[in-house]
Order: C-alpha cells, then sequence, then structure tokens
C-alpha cells in the first residue's frame, strides 16, 4: 500500500503518560505517511545494553535524538519525534527547529486516564515492536515521570484519545494535516476510514436480486 506523501515536511511531537500509547502511534504513522520515526528507547536499546535511564544517559539520548531530527528535517523528510516531548522548553526547542528548517510542527497530546496508562506499563508485551524497547516501570518511576510533566498551555496542540484504534486516531491526524496544508482533499476522502455500510439486499444469482427474498419495497 502507497504511503501518504505530504506537501512539505512536518515534525511531529507527542506527549501523554507513560503507556498512553505514543510508541504505538507513532509506529502506524510511519507506515501509513512517509516519515522517518525517531525512537528515544529504540536509539537507547541499541546504545545501551543495559540501560540506566539516569540524567547522563538521557542527555546522549536526547542529543543523539536532536541531531537525527536536525538532518531529516534537512533534506526535506517529515519525521515523528518519538518520546514524550515532557517540558515546555524541549517543545519550544522542536517547534524553532521545525522553524528554521521550514517544516510545519504538530503536537499531538494523547490522553488517558491514569490507572488505564499505569496499567498498560505492568502489561508490556517484550515480544511486540511497541513494548520491545520501552522503559521498565514501577509506581515510583511512574509517578516521578508524570511529576515532571508540563501540559501544553498556550500552545496549538491535537488531543487524541489513547483508548481509541488507531483508525480513529488517523482519521483525527490526517484532518488536522489537511487543515494544515500538507494533505488535498482528494487524500483525505481516500485514507479516511468511512463507517463500514451494511448490505441489506443479498445478490443471490449475479446480475439479479430477488427482492422477494426481503420485505423491502423500492420505489
Amino acid at each position: 500500500m502507497a504511503k501518504i506523501e505530504l506537501s512539505r515536511p512536518v515534525l511531529i511531537c507527542l506527549y501523554g503518560y507513560p503507556g498512553s500509547g505514543k510508541s504505538y502511534l507513532s509506529r502506524n504513522l510511519s507506515n501509513e505517511i512517509r516519515l522517518a520515526q525517531v525512537s528515544a528507547d529504540r536509539i537507547r536499546n541499541e546504545l545501551f545494553q543495559n540501560p540506566r535511564y539516569d540524567s547522563q544517559e538521557n542527555a546522549i539520548v536526547t542529543h543523539l535524538m536532536d541531531y537525527m531530527s536536525e538532518e531529516f528535517l534537512n533534506a526535506g523528510v517529515s519525521m515523528v519525534y518519538d518520546t514524550n516531548a515532557l517540558r515546555v522548553a524541549q517543545r519550544r526547542k522542536l517547534r524553532e527547529l521545525a522553524r528554521k528548517h521550514k517544516a510545519e510542527y504538530l503536537l499531538i497530546w494523547i490522553q488517558v486516564d491514569l490507572e488505564t496508562a499505569f496499567l498498560r506499563t505492568q502489561d508490556r508485551d517484550r515480544r511486540t515492536m511497541d513494548d520491545r524497547y520501552a522503559e521498565p516501570q514501577t509506581k515510583s518511576t511512574f509517578d516521578r515521570q508524570l511529576s515532571g510533566m508540563q501540559n501544553p498551555e498556550g500552545e496549538d496542540y491535537l488531543v487524541i484519545s489513547g483508548k481509541h484504534t488507531f483508525s480513529t486516531q488517523k482519521n483525527l491526524i490526517i484532518n488536522r494535516l489537511y487543515q494544515l496544508g500538507l494533505l488535498g482533499s482528494d487524500t483525505v476522502q481516500h485514507k479516511v476510514a468511512m463507517p463500514d455500510l451494511i448490505n441489506l439486499v443479498p445478490n443471490p444469482q449475479a446480475g439479479r436480486v430477488d427482492f422477494s427474498r426481503r420485505n423491502i419495497t423500492i420505489s
């Protein structure tokens, strides 16, 4: 299946609780839209055999993510910054990076209740792509990350539910990309999922419909 082509590059930034579904969304977006997925969890596990998740290690991972983001945007390639953009200053830096390279910036806030988010972190399936590299969480590390989060205030962002299917999430994102002028209306019409239609009248014979089989009157 051909991927969606954007008219100019975009930097997609993610925000949400641990377990809200950021990696799930990032992976599926990169399967649907022609963009690069820059994953902090993947980079960390490639660099460190036994990650410590301390400040020094975080700085190295962030530096490499920023370098890769700079290179992609400089080459005109759209990308999703697959980590939790916790702080206002971090998101400001990413907005400025997008502006520097004449790319659009889209902040997606994935919202889910705290109980669901924490339970998801305790029920990781390490055999799946989304969970394989995720940081192990205890209640204390989960709460510590929450304490460091700064909700977007005065920032432009798109809210999606972390409990919805990707099909529903994709519809919202495609519509926002259309509003940003990155997609044409024809692409939106073809790529936005429509509700399934129920065929009330079966076709028992090729080319013929036996209307006597159903109590349906067509006038």
